[in-house]
Order: structure tokens, then C-alpha cells, then sequence
């Protein structure tokens, strides 16, 4: 049971540092997606001129970003820049916008300067510092660069025709629909991120470049499957959980935070049949009409999903969410109905633990903190997560209006924990996130929880601030 654990954390970490690249860009990737839906030969206003932006945006700007942004989450800046430098050495070698490579190249151009910096350290005569922290980044990105054009480019580009022949027989074959037998039990496994960001994203964006649209961008995305679980439980629950699926079908549907179903679905397992099948169908209709986008819609709120849609493509989309929401609405309102325990307060909250746990998380609430600063030293409290954005901002609102309540004005941000700010006081992460966040912020009070949501969660640090 312990490997077991160890795998999915180790599966679960590999997946995070994957998405931890391509999340804090996604803004670049959807600013290239809005150029591309409406300045193209096929866009909703051609443009040539703005056109010609397209094609540098998504071969240059969109890899170095990711290469930059692996090499700081492994040596800071300065392991960013390495990225940098390495990604364009393999971007140059290639004919294809380079993501995979840029995955690749961005964290060892980090890693390779962090450990060259630690053979360095304390041996560099003083006022030689500037001199050799320069050079060696200099001559250490420069290697790198010609090594990935002549070496790593190549193979880079093999391994890409492999797992770009692979997707087209799967395509070819008619079985991209049987995807979704992996990517929805995924999600619930909080692999949404890396199945996203990881694997489904380049492979769109390759798709974008040749086609003008990709299917890839709505296999992951599309809401209509935790939209028919939600759906089922507010028709065919009682009690709390029929009282909670109006505020979580908002949240889910047109927020985008698909988190917010996984607990329903764990909390009858066998309703994974029931998102399998919707994504199935979704998938089906999907490929059926000629869906696709022009970017990957993040969050996977409705309103993202319209706005990455290629002109003339709306009706397809709309199609596909709606089929795979009444598929799914179907298959899991005959477990639903057969329960007789789902009005129990008490099966909703033993879920929502269960998907912490899956997450890595403990239940107990931790803080190996005591109060370090004065109430009037408190001008902000931070709540941080891989990317800044779907748990840490939900949380951050739940303790925006608790601290209302109890009568304190301060501010409540939502960062990355790469973003931070260096004179954070007080910062809430998930349990699991928490010693990245220390190592981050030293000199801070760190909080751990569990679940952003519930603001339960928050009566440790309610307590701290009233003392």
C-alpha cells in the first residue's frame, strides 16, 4: 500500500512540475490563441499583417517561455535564463514549435547551472564574484544551446514524429473517443493538470499550427461531464449535497474549477462510469462535427471554451459539452436514484477527505509556527498553489469573507508559489505544498490545510490573528 501511495505522489509530482511550466504562461498561450481565432486566413477578422504574428508567437516566444519558466523553478532566475538559452538552441534545430523540447532543455539548463553554482560556492576570490557568475552562465548556456541544435534537437524531433505517428492511428482508427477511459479517472486523480498542460496541450498546439484548430484542446477541458454528476445530484439527492450542487455547478461550469466535482464523483465511485461515458460521447461527437480550438481553454470554464472557438465552430463545441452532459447526467442519475444514504450530511465530507488524501494531503490541520508578528505588521495574507489560480484563488475568496466576518481588513492574494512576495507575513498552502512554500519564504508564518473550500479550515488562523 505504501508503494502504491509512493507511486501516485511520485506520479502526482512529476505531473505538477510538468503543468508548474505551462500554467504561469497560460495567458501567453491564450493571447497566441485569440491572434490565431481571429487574425488567420480562416479567423474571424483575417488579417495578414496581425497574421504574421502567429507563426513567431508559437515557434520562439511560446517554448522559451516554458523553457524559461523550468529552468527558474529549479535555480531561480538564473536557472531561467539557462532555460532559455538551452530552448533556443533546439528551437533552431527544428521545423516544429518545440514544447516537448522546451521541457526538456528548460529544467536541465536549471539544474546544470544550480549545481555548477554549488561547486562554486565559497571558493570564488572576493570581488571576482560578478566575473564568474556571468561567464559561467555565459559559457554553460552557450554549450548547452549548441548541444541541443546538433544532439538533443534531433532526437527530441524523433521521439515527436513517434508519438505524433502514434496519435494519428489512434485518430485514424476512430478510437480517440476510448481516451477518455484514462483522462477522466485521471482527473479525479488530480492528473488534470499534467494530462492538460503535459501531453494533450503540445500536442494541440502542433495540431493549431498545421490545421488551424485542434481536438486535443476539449478532451481534458470539457465540462460537460462534472456538469452532468452536479446535474444528477441536484435532481436525485437531498439534504447538503442537494443544497451544495447549485454553488458547485457554478464554480465548475461556468468558473472553470473542475476540482470542485471530483469529491461527488468519489463520493459514489461508481459514478466514474458515468464522466467516462460522457466524456466518451463527448469525444465522439466532438470528432463527428470537426470540433476543435485554437488554444487550450484554461480554466475549463464554458466561457474559455467559446472564446478559443475558431469562427463558424461554436455550434460543434456547444454540441459536444451538451451531449457529454446529458450522457453523463443519465448514466449517473440510476446510481443516484438507487442510493438511499446519499442525504447524509456525513458521505459528502468523508468524499471531500478522500480527495485530499489523494492529493497527498493529511486531515489534520498544521502550523509548526507560533506567531511571529503583530497584528498591525499584517497588511496581507497569501494563499499559494502550484499556479496561483483554481484551488488557491477559491480559498483565497472562503478567507476573503470569513475575515470579513469576523471583522478584519486584510488583504487576501492568490500567488504561485514562485510569485510569493518576499515580505509575506502570513501564507496558506496546501499541506503537501507547504515546505516549498517555506524554503520560498522563510521568515514567514506558514499554514497548512486541507481544503481550501471549507472555511472551517481556517479557525486555527482566525484564532492566531485574534490573538
Amino acid at each position: 500500500m505504501k508503494t502504491e501511495n509512493r507511486f501516485q505522489q511520485n506520479v502526482q509530482n512529476f505531473g505538477r512540475f510538468l503543468s508548474g511550466m505551462v500554467m504561469p504562461n497560460i495567458g501567453a498561450f491564450i493571447a497566441w490563441g485569440l491572434i490565431t481565432a481571429f487574425f488567420i486566413p480562416t479567423g474571424w477578422i483575417p488579417n495578414e499583417s496581425f497574421g504574421s504574428l502567429v507563426g513567431p508567437m508559437i515557434k520562439f516566444l511560446l517554448p522559451l517561455l516554458i523553457g524559461y519558466t523550468g529552468g527558474k523553478i529549479v535555480a531561480g532566475t538564473r536557472g531561467g535564463v539557462l532555460g532559455a538559452i538551452a530552448t533556443m538552441g533546439i528551437i533552431v534545430g527544428a521545423d516544429i514549435p518545440m514544447f516537448i523540447g522546451a521541457m526538456i532543455m528548460g529544467p536541465l539548463g536549471g539544474y546544470l547551472i544550480k549545481k555548477l553554482d554549488e561547486i562554486f560556492e565559497g571558493k570564488i576570490p572576493a570581488g571576482f564574484e560578478m566575473l564568474v557568475n556571468n561567464f559561467s552562465a555565459g559559457i554553460v548556456g552557450a554549450l548547452l544551446a549548441i548541444i541541443a541544435y546538433q544532439a538533443i534537437g534531433p532526437v527530441v524531433l524523433g521521439l515527436n514524429n513517434i508519438l505524433k505517428a502514434g496519435v494519428e492511428a489512434i485518430v485514424n482508427a476512430g478510437l480517440l473517443p476510448l481516451t477518455s477511459l484514462f483522462i477522466e479517472p485521471g482527473k479525479i486523480l488530480f492528473l488534470n493538470n499534467a494530462i492538460n498542460h503535459g501531453v494533450l496541450g503540445p500536442l494541440g498546439i502542433q495540431e493549431v499550427n498545421e490545421l488551424g484548430k485542434s481536438i486535443f484542446f476539449l478532451l481534458e477541458t470539457n465540462p460537460g461531464p462534472g456538469l452532468g454528476i452536479l446535474l444528477a445530484y441536484w435532481a436525485f439527492s437531498k439534504g447538503t449535497v442537494k443544497q451544495s450542487s447549485p454553488g458547485a455547478i457554478i464554480i465548475h461550469f461556468f468558473g472553470g474549477i473542475h476540482e470542485i466535482y471530483f469529491p461527488y464523483v468519489l463520493m459514489k465511485p461508481i459514478l466514474v462510469l458515468a464522466v467516462i461515458a460522457g466524456g466518451i460521447s463527448g469525444v465522439f461527437t466532438f470528432n463527428l462535427f470537426g470540433a476543435g480550438l485554437v488554444a487550450t481553454p484554461s480554466p475549463g470554464s464554458i466561457f474559455a471554451l467559446m472564446a478559443m472557438t475558431p469562427r463558424g465552430g461554436w455550434f460543434s463545441v456547444l454540441l459536444g459539452v451538451v451531449v457529454s452532459a446529458v450522457v453523463s447526467f443519465l448514466v449517473a442519475s440510476i446510481f443516484i436514484k438507487k442510493s438511499d444514504d446519499i442525504e447524509d450530511e456525513e458521505e459528502l465530507r468523508s468524499a471531500k477527505e478522500r480527495v485530499q488524501n489523494l492529493k497527498g494531503k493529511q486531515k489534520k490541520q498544521i502550523s509548526e509556527n507560533s506567531p511571529k508578528y503583530n497584528i498591525s505588521d499584517i497588511d496581507k495574507i497569501v494563499f499559494a498553489c502550484d499556479a496561483g489560480m483554481g484551488s488557491s484563488a477559491m480559498g483565497a475568496t472562503t478567507l476573503r469573507k470569513r475575515l470579513k466576518k469576523e471583522g478584519f481588513d486584510i488583504k487576501v492574494l492568490h500567488k504561485a508559489i514562485e510569485d510569493i512576495p518576499s515580505d509575506a507575513k502570513i501564507i496558506v498552502t496546501h499541506k503537501k505544498l507547504t515546505e516549498r512554500a517555506r524554503n520560498k519564504v522563510p521568515q514567514a508564518e506558514h499554514y497548512s490545510i486541507n481544503n481550501f473550500m471549507d472555511s472551517s479550515e481556517f479557525d486555527q488562523l482566525i484564532e492566531r490573528l485574534k490573538q
